[in-house]
């Protein structure tokens, strides 16, 4: 897998944690226990940090970057869909940032929270603790709480792919 170190910074990767070979992980990043990184997905933690916890997912294709005065915080059992692109941004514990969203710099998702495919969560904005964000710029969908535990079948899907790839994948020449 390409990891790179940016100077004296490398990157600290939990040994339980899965990075798939095309993957990029470059600098001040920390990956927790059993958290996956999948294809073409991109980490740049060149300003500042980013770190990602254990148990979260950054799907195929993901950007996540930071600057020198925000980091990047993703937390425990976060689900990172594919395509998406965060900057400088918190995400609680069980959030849900679904496939091709973006959420920039300053901004806060709130622990359980989901952000709709496509939205656009806007620089400091603040998503609370389970609440639905859709829309650009993304929006609280007001009178809809998010259940409790509405993220923990992609949370086990993930938990249980990255173990099998760690166990069972494989490069073919040809």
């Amino acid at each position: 897998m390409p990891l790179y170190a940016l100077g004296d910074v490398e990157p600290d990767i939990h040994p339980e944690a899965y990075v798939h070979p095309d993957a990029v992980v470059i600098g001040n990043v920390t990956i927790g226990a059993e958290a996956s990184v999948w294809p073409t997905a991109v980490l740049r933690g060149d300003d500042g940090a980013i770190v990602v916890g254990a148990r979260t997912s950054i799907q195929d294709g993901s950007i996540i970057h930071c600057t020198a005065w925000q980091p990047t915080i993703i937390g425990v059992e976060v689900t990172v869909g594919h395509n998406v692109h965060i900057e400088g941004a918190t995400i609680g514990d069980r959030a849900l940032i679904s496939s091709g969203s973006v959420v920039l710099n300053g901004a806060s998702v709130g622990t359980g929270s989901v952000v709709a495919a496509g939205a656009v969560v806007s620089p400091n904005a603040v998503i609370p603790a389970r609440r639905m964000a859709l829309g650009v710029p993304a929006r609280v969908r007001e009178g809809h709480e998010v259940p409790e535990d509405a993220t923990g079948y992609a949370v086990q899907s993930y938990l249980e792919r990255g173990r099998r790839f760690r166990a069972e994948l494989r490069r073919l020449e040809g």
